[in-house]
């Protein structure tokens, strides 16, 4: 027997959803799902926190530990870190890849003798100046010239190109993200100026390359100090200054204070050579920076943006120049008003 569908089952007819109804709903969703990735693309993510100064003084944390640990003694040193390689030389010191509790650490070592005391004053700097601005110490021996600090495997801050090329780096080879490296550069210097020893003068500065030496690029692409060796103290209340050394230095990347001022004609004599304050640091900024911004869509906008203040940096006389602190404000503006610029008009596009 042929059976027929029962009326009191029949319900509404079934519409189709017409297409451009469909498609109007997908641009909204696409369009709100840009507008909560705008601020991913615009604004900086944050970096990860593990501050030295989160700890007590003479205790370090690094990593993913949890607590901070007391600097590590001679003992601790000699029995428990396991050097590998050597990974940088310089004047001073050897730097050693090494090993210490299944952590990749950095083991400094004295070169020779004679620059013992310059390796103790960048070891008193760097116990006194422990900050997010400097290389996380931790622990060291004066009987055997030796400390350890965490180790980067980025190394120096002249690696930064090369960095950048990397697969994991590359989505971060922008505008954004090489300003904020260049104010943590200025930030650097401008705790340099304003620490709780003084005024320092970053002296290890006489060329761009010598420069970039002195800093480590972190996993997380912030910027650390490295190496504390020459950080003469200016005070302005009893008149002294500094000098960077005691050979002659040439060329446009130091101030115009450094250089020798009488002319060729009078060979140099380091006790006829002026002294000088630790605005040599701000004249070498607008130099740095050019280097960190690089070549990226947007960064010849960004210098648009900082060629006063880069101009002011440049003034033969030192007095005129910026402090590190309205630089660093400056930036912070350009930085700001450039990121909201960029997420306005993309927004306006949507």
């Amino acid at each position: 027997m042929e059976t027929r569908p029962q009326e009191g089952r029949k319900g509404p007819p079934r519409r189709d959803m017409p297409p451009v109804v469909g498609l109007l709903l997908s641009m909204a969703l696409m369009n709100a799902l840009l507008y909560l990735c705008l601020d991913w693309l615009f604004i900086l993510p944050p970096r990860s926190v593990g501050e030295p100064r989160h700890c007590p003084h003479g205790h370090f944390r690094m990593g993913q530990m949890s607590n901070c640990s007391p600097w590590l003694s001679c003992e601790q040193l000699r029995t428990e870190v396991r050097q590998m390689k050597r990974v940088g030389e310089g004047a001073v010191k050897r730097v050693f890849l090494s090993e210490w509790k299944e952590r990749k650490v950095a083991l400094s070592r004295l070169t020779r003798l004679e620059m013992k005391d310059d390796f103790l004053h960048g070891l008193r700097m760097l116990k006194s100046l422990q900050s997010k601005h400097v290389v996380t110490l931790l622990g060291f021996c004066e009987d055997d010239s030796t400390i350890l600090t965490e180790y980067h495997p980025l190394g120096s801050l002249s690696n930064l190109e090369e960095a950048l090329s990397l697969p994991r780096y590359q989505s971060i080879n922008t505008w954004q993200h090489r300003l904020q490296l260049a104010l943590d550069y200025v930030g650097i210097i401008n705790f340099l100026h304003n620490s709780p020893l003084g005024t320092l003068v970053m002296c290890d500065s006489s060329d761009l390359p010598k420069t970039l030496s002195q800093y480590l690029l972190t996993a997380n692409f912030s910027i650390v100090l490295n190496d504390l060796d020459a950080l003469p103290l200016v005070n302005h209340s009893s008149g002294a200054l500094v000098k960077c050394g005691h050979r002659e230095l040439r060329g446009d990347f130091v101030a115009p204070e450094q250089l020798w001022p009488y002319g060729e004609d009078m060979p140099f004599q380091d006790d006829l050579m002026p002294v000088y304050d630790e605005k040599i640091d701000i004249w070498k900024i607008p130099d740095v920076s050019s280097f960190l911004l690089g070549h990226v869509e947007g960064s010849d906008m960004v210098r648009f943006h900082l060629f006063d203040i880069h101009k002011a940096c440049k003034s033969q006389t030192p007095a005129e120049r910026p402090t590190a602190q309205n630089i660093l404000d400056t930036y912070q503006n350009v930085l700001n008003l450039l990121r909201d610029t960029a997420t306005s008009q993309t927004r306006e596009m949507l």
